[in-house]
């Protein structure tokens, strides 16, 4: 059995503004038909005989993750959530120990959900080059071939052939220098190490308790505890928190004598930049890459994305990156664009919101606008899906009036229930039970007026909630 692996707990900070805390880049549609995430399950769908895919996600992107695979038509699937983060060779622990309950002999295709792979044909025909090594106990991983000096990679350098298109690994190589990577690419014999990986998840585990044997009995006794809810595997938070943080490249691959190499050219980018979306991107005459509402004037070899209704000109500039969100814009040298985490590193710093949530906040039920605010109120947008239905719950500190836009509202207001249409508004006033409900076909959009003593989403107080959140 062939399972997709999918580790989906990266945070993205090189791409903010668009990528945050708690809507990182996979879940982004950057480029291409869809968002990263649904990109590398649909990759995993070409392949002959692949199963349902086990996603390893964090427990703050749960609703997200489920979503995008219902999106994308997956049923079957796994979603393992870690509650804290701890690397990849935990999370790939994980999703082995899972793989094993479904088959003992489980081959496990490892894919970062945040990888953009241009040539999807190349890569299947990578795939199943690496399968008859993989079979055989090797742990393959997938190295691209470099078309230029990149010095944000890490490097392989390749061994003695293993039959007709696999190499053993003779070493992996740390993020070189410029002068470094020109050697390298003049070589010849080095890839770039992509952090994809094709293998048996029991020889994975082998590994992993030849070489990092308290991480793999740490990772066994939180898998061992954990549970089903809803959709969703929970690991245990107390026993996951004393997993050593490594990477599998640390804890397994450097030390193995069985790593094995595929070169592969897939037009592959790990998106790690603004600098590597435009590269990666569809760039004009003028070698602009521009999304959204965007004019230019003598501009060149910039990236240009404006959000909706917010227009973006540029006039005599070359080689920038600029990029706006609601609530944010990036400025920024193409050739700095690695240094966008320092901005997150400062947001953090200053106790700001804008490196963790955007202004508009994504919930299993919907999304919430945040429009305006002020001492002692706050305005939102509040979006519903069909059907779906915000928590029972109440608030301490403020109080809450509804206007409906558009769409049906049904609403509980403690022994109350009753509906609204479209220009008709209630109030719900502080410390009153309530919840607000989409009966209808389409979506249901409001206008929410807070006021209070304090408008924080931590007031909230939830009697029943059906997507289990506390």
């Amino acid at each position: 059995m062939l399972i997709p692996l999918i580790l989906s707990g990266g945070s993205g900070t090189r791409l903010w503004p668009i990528s945050r805390r708690n809507m990182p880049k996979q879940f982004l549609a950057l480029a291409g038909q869809g968002t990263l995430f649904q990109q590398t399950i649909a990759r995993t769908r070409q392949l002959p005989g692949v199963a349902a895919p086990i996603v390893v996600a964090s427990e703050d992107h749960r609703f997200l993750a489920a979503e995008q695979l219902l999106e994308a038509g997956i049923e079957g699937g796994t979603l393992v959530l870690e509650p804290v983060a701890r690397n990849t060779a935990p999370a790939i622990a994980l999703g082995a120990l899972e793989a094993i309950k479904r088959d003992p002999d489980a081959l496990l295709l490892v894919l970062p959900a945040d990888h953009m792979i241009g040539d999807t044909q190349t890569f299947a025909a990578a795939v199943a080059q690496a399968l008859p090594l993989a079979m055989e106990g090797w742990l393959a991983t997938f190295g691209i071939r470099p078309d230029r000096a990149e010095t944000g990679f890490g490097y392989i350098r390749r061994g003695a052939a293993l039959g007709a298109h696999g190499f053993q690994v003779e070493r992996f190589v740390e993020k070189p220098d410029l002068a470094t990577a020109q050697d390298y690419l003049a070589d010849g014999s080095y890839d770039w190490n992509s952090g994809m990986f094709l293998f048996k998840a029991a020889r994975y585990l082998e590994e992993l308790e030849q070489h990092a044997p308290a991480m793999l009995a740490t990772v066994r006794a939180a898998h061992a505890s954990a549970h089903a809810d809803l959709d969703f595997v929970r690991v245990d938070k107390d026993a996951f928190a004393k997993v050593p943080d490594d990477s599998i490249d640390y804890a397994v691959m450097e030390k193995t004598t069985r790593a094995a190499v595929i070169p592969v050219s897939c037009a592959w980018s790990d998106i790690g930049s603004w600098a590597a979306l435009w590269l990666a991107g569809q760039r004009d005459a003028d070698g602009n890459l521009r999304e959204g509402d965007t004019l230019v004037v003598n501009t060149h070899n910039s990236l240009l994305r404006s959000h909706e209704r917010h227009l973006v000109a540029t006039v005599g500039v070359d080689d920038l990156v600029v990029v706006t969100t609601p609530d944010a814009t990036l400025v920024a040298h193409r050739d700095a664009a690695q240094d966008v985490k320092k901005i997150v590193e400062q947001l953090k710093a200053a106790g700001r919101s804008e490196h963790s949530v955007h202004r508009v906040v994504h919930r299993p039920w919907g999304s919430y606008d945040s429009l305006e605010a002020g001492e002692r109120f706050q305005v939102k947008r509040i979006v519903v899906k069909p059907g779906a239905a915000l928590s029972l719950q109440k608030h301490h500190h403020r109080a809450e009036h509804w206007i409906v836009v558009s769409g049906t509202a049904e609403v509980s207001c403690d022994d109350k229930v009753f509906l609204l249409g479209e220009n008709q508004s209630t109030y719900i006033p502080l410390g009153s039970k309530h919840r607000l409900r989409n009966p209808g076909k389409v979506a249901l959009e409001l206008i929410e007026v807070q006021s209070g003593s304090y408008l924080g989403e931590d007031d909230i107080v939830r009697f029943d909630d059906v997507y289990g959140r506390a």
